[in-house]
């Protein structure tokens, strides 16, 4: 089992700018597309956000690239920008979807660092 998370984190550390990028427009479109109403989900709307950002972050945390901090604002600006536009799409932009997200992006870093601290990896060594 340990050497099949470890592939699949060197899997994610290899291709992680490919697999932010996606997360990243499958969360924008997710986020700007008009709805009647919300689908049915497990859950709550502020755990979907949580949840969306720390899986967007997990990626570029594990691997750390020399600008991560500047990346993690970007996505929090990114996911800012969104809270504002979503009420001219006919959706709702609420501060403590903004809340969510930062806690997400946060969440994401800290699974990051416990995943290689229980595997004893670092950046380097997965690729």
């Amino acid at each position: 089992m340990k050497n099949l998370i470890i592939a699949l984190l060197t899997l994610i550390n290899k291709y992680w700018t490919f697999i932010t990028l996606l997360i990243l427009t499958v969360i924008t479109i997710f986020s700007l597309t008009p709805l009647a109403t919300l689908p049915p989900a497990p859950g709550t709307d502020k755990t979907h956000h949580f949840v969306a950002y720390a899986t967007l972050m997990l990626p570029t945390a594990l691997r750390k690239p020399k600008h991560l901090p500047l990346i993690s604002l970007f996505f929090l600006g990114w996911s800012g920008a969104i809270e504002l536009i979503q009420p001219y799409v006919n959706r709702y932009g609420e501060l403590q979807d903004l809340a969510a997200n930062a806690g997400g992006l946060i969440c994401g870093w800290l699974i990051a660092k416990v995943l290689q601290r229980i595997f004893l990896l670092d950046s380097n060594s997965l690729s």
